[in-house]
């Protein structure tokens, strides 16, 4: 099973990208010791958020709004749909309503009924090597599930970051219902920080990848490597036509660590985005355009970078997955332990979003992925159990929120 994930290199971009990410690995130890992780500042019990202290949460940093009418919305927890999850990242919804959710650190796929929150263990990816902010990363489900079967995950390896897919059958024994890893991509650097790890299928049913950095900025803005970027590409691991260059999977670049992808209504493209010290940002994506890093960070309005829609403090925010619902944008925070608000409806591209909202402020601790229960609904996903959280008895969960 280790040897289809383990094949030869498909291109030089990739063998660049992995030779890149071993020159720069005496950057990572400084990195990781300077912080710019994942919620920056070590674990944030829920016992010292804001909300828990009685104190007001600050409010989101000024994303262009000035003038516009507050927005309104809510977000209200309704049922806890599964607990005792250790490290959970990755959330996929399979046909029918079932999910599956992978754990970074044990490196395994579980699926969870999307009704009684049964857990089943389907099996583990081999060749993942679970350390710091890597492991077994996102999930996606194709979009031909139904004729293939095939789950997608985002892996760190020993070597590298990589996407494989898996054919899933239910005939075979649990705990071995996965089958060998066949590697899509390969190549992407990792570090002991920033490996990115969300991937999603989009609108036009091509797989999007939200990468990291790995600890070297200077990755961000090389459009030779795969660090650092934003990724389309076929389900076999291809360069899409429309692509900002024929040969090449990266579809935009200049980005720090991008743990959130989600489409709108208009099917346009969203991206989260940890800042490094000062904002964190959430990004209109379009083709071939550079985000800044590490040239910029938050909105700066420098030429020949795009400025992030909306930013926020890093100890407000810290985002990872986003989801679109109701209208907005919903971005789940790990440090800042919230989930936020974004209202899109009746904007166009550059004009100015309604005020960001947070909501359950310090009541679940941090928040790690968030995907579409369908219409006003979501899962969402915590995040205590990850090294940097403080547990409490029946972390990690899937939590269903309405929202409006």
């Amino acid at each position: 099973m280790r040897g289809a994930l383990f094949g030869p290199v498909q291109s030089a971009a990739m063998r660049r990208g992995a030779v890149a990410a071993l020159a720069s690995a005496a950057l990572l130890l400084s990195a990781a010791c300077s912080g710019g992780g994942e919620g920056d500042g070590g674990p944030s019990g829920r016992t010292g958020s804001p909300a828990a202290s009685g104190g007001s949460p600050p409010p989101a940093s000024p994303s262009g709004s000035a003038g516009l009418p507050p927005a309104k919305g809510s977000a209200k927890v309704v049922s806890t749909l599964s607990e005792d999850l250790k490290s959970p990242w990755g959330l996929a919804a399979l046909p029918g309503g079932d999910l599956l959710v992978s754990s970074r650190d044990e490196g395994t796929v579980h699926r969870v009924d999307g009704e009684s929150g049964r857990k089943t263990l389907l099996g583990s990816v081999p060749g993942a090597s679970p350390a710091g902010e890597g492991g077994l990363l996102g999930l996606a489900v194709a979009p031909t599930f139904g004729a293939d079967q095939l789950v997608y995950a985002y892996v760190t390896t020993t070597s590298d970051n990589r996407i494989v897919r898996m054919n899933y059958d239910e005939k075979r024994p649990a705990g071995q219902q996965l089958g060998a890893p066949d590697t899509v991509l390969r190549g992407i650097p990792k570090g002991s920080i920033h490996n990115g790890g969300r991937i999603a299928f989009g609108p036009d049913r091509m797989l999007y990848a939200g990468t990291g950095e790995a600890g070297d900025t200077e990755l961000s803005q090389d459009k030779e490597s795969l660090a650092g970027k934003i990724l389309r590409m076929t389900p076999d691991g291809e360069p899409v036509h429309g692509n900002p260059e024929a040969d090449s999977v990266v579809y935009s670049y200049g980005h720090r660590n991008v743990q959130g992808l989600a489409w709108d209504a208009r099917k346009r493209l969203w991206a989260a985005e940890f800042g490094q010290n000062t904002w964190d940002e959430l990004n209109l994506i379009e083709p071939g355009k550079n985000y800044g890093w590490p040239e910029a960070e938050g909105q700066q309005g420098k030429d020949g970078f795009v400025d992030p829609v909306a930013q926020w403090k890093t100890s407000e925010a810290s985002p990872s997955g986003i989801a679109y619902a109701g209208g907005s944008i919903w971005m789940a925070g790990l440090r800042g332990e919230r989930l936020w608000r974004i209202p899109l409806s009746g904007k166009n591209a550059g004009e100015p979003l309604a005020d960001p909202q947070p909501f359950l402020e310090g009541k679940h601790g941090r928040l790690r992925t968030v995907v579409s229960a369908g219409s006003d609904r979501l899962w969402l996903v915590t995040s205590n159990t990850d090294g940097r959280g403080t547990p409490q008895p029946g972390d990690d969960r899937i939590l269903l929120v309405e929202v409006e």
